[in-house]
């Protein structure tokens, strides 16, 4: 059995606590008891340390613990600079200091998303008296360093980390585990609708519900997506949206469906593959095959439409899509126990920006049953 942990947030919001209690007590806190709301249960962080820097300002200081998974932040420092405030405004501010990534498309806002903010903002009011304010100041002190290990730079987020996430509790992605939790999940879900949207990440996860999308018809699949759509036609689910980073899912139209990196890759050369059946020079279909990374491939094929009027993005993109449509429900068939499967899959793929690239023709027709 895999030991779950907590997300960065979590820490972030513990060491806030301590922090806040050290203004009202002048005591150390040795253990924050926070209150995760998503799940409903609460967490008992341990407190690294807590400094007073002067009658108005403490730091608490804790230390990331994701549990059994392979998690880069593994007890790097989360430090929470909390202040009093005076004058209008919210009584609990919370802001981005070093380490914490800033998000390019929404004007160098940190990257402190949703479920941070509320986590925050729930469990600081709790120990404020109405009139009280604070301001909270999030630092990563290796987060900047960490981050050039990580794909959020293909989010636009840039120079530290986020602090993103639906809920407090870090779990494997990649453990059978966590592929059991994940059904369990679909599994609510079919009860409910026959149609559902697949996304393999938080990124998803976000972006599916801005752009309208049910939230409660959203299932997080991490790289589980073969298993995933198995348990889907099994439950009766008859439509199903494949809805994911470019650089993730388009390796289901090369027959990949365990997408973690360590078992199977494959993009550039299902990349190449489409350049070349669309009609690209060779030359330009050498870039594509070499190019370091997915976004690095569209963003060539984007300066090829640009000056040249081209319009190989739709074209490339749109075979992809169809291709993972057309492979998910081959892979649908060959695993089911029916003589016919009834499942359809569509697929849409957004880039680095979290900007829309293609809809399939599948996708187009689900996406007004999902709203």
């Amino acid at each position: 059995m895999s030991r779950s942990g907590y997300t960065l947030p979590v820490f972030a919001c513990a060491a806030a606590m301590a922090a806040l209690h050290w203004l009202r007590y002048h005591q150390t806190l040795k253990v924050a008891a926070v209150d995760l709301i998503q799940p409903a249960q609460t967490a008992e962080i341990p407190i690294a340390q807590v400094a007073g820097l002067s009658a108005n300002m403490a730091l608490g200081v804790t230390h990331s613990d994701p549990g059994d998974n392979l998690d880069l932040t593994r007890d790097t420092p989360i430090w929470a600079l909390v202040e009093w405030r005076r004058g209008e405004g919210e009584r609990v501010i919370v802001q981005g200091g070093e380490g914490i990534g800033r998000i390019l498309d929404a004007g160098d806002k940190p990257a402190i998303y949703a479920y941070a903010q509320r986590l925050l903002q729930e469990n600081l009011q709790r120990m404020l008296t109405p009139q009280e304010k604070i301001t909270v100041t999030v630092i990563l002190p290796e987060g900047r360093s960490l981050a050039v290990r990580t794909s959020n730079s293909a989010f636009g987020v840039v120079e530290g980390l986020s602090l993103l996430g639906t809920t407090g509790i870090s779990q494997p992605l990649s453990s059978p585990d966590q592929l059991t939790a994940f059904r369990y999940e679909l599994q609510q879900k079919a009860n409910q609708f026959d149609s559902l949207v697949f996304c393999i990440g938080e990124n998803g996860l976000d972006l599916a519900s801005k752009i309208g999308i049910n939230p409660e018809r959203l299932v997080k699949t991490a790289n589980w997506l073969g298993p995933m759509l198995v348990e889907a036609e099994v439950l009766g689910v008859k439509e199903i949206l494949l809805f994911g980073y470019h650089g993730k899912l388009m390796k289901l139209a090369g027959g990949i469906f365990h997408t973690h990196h360590h078992l199977a890759d494959g993009r550039r050369e299902i990349l190449a593959a489409h350049c070349a059946l669309a009609g690209l020079k060779s030359s330009d279909i050498q870039v594509i095959f070499h190019s370091a990374t997915a976004e690095a491939a569209l963003t060539y094929l984007r300066s090829l439409d640009r000056d040249t009027g081209s319009d190989w993005v739709n074209q490339v993109y749109g075979a992809i899509a169809a291709a993972i449509d057309s492979r998910a429900q081959e892979y649908i068939k060959s695993h089911s126990h029916r003589d016919k499967s009834d499942t359809i899959c569509g697929s849409i793929l957004f880039d680095r920006d979290r900007k829309i690239i293609v809809k399939s023709k599948t996708a187009c027709i689900l996406s007004g049953k999902l709203c």
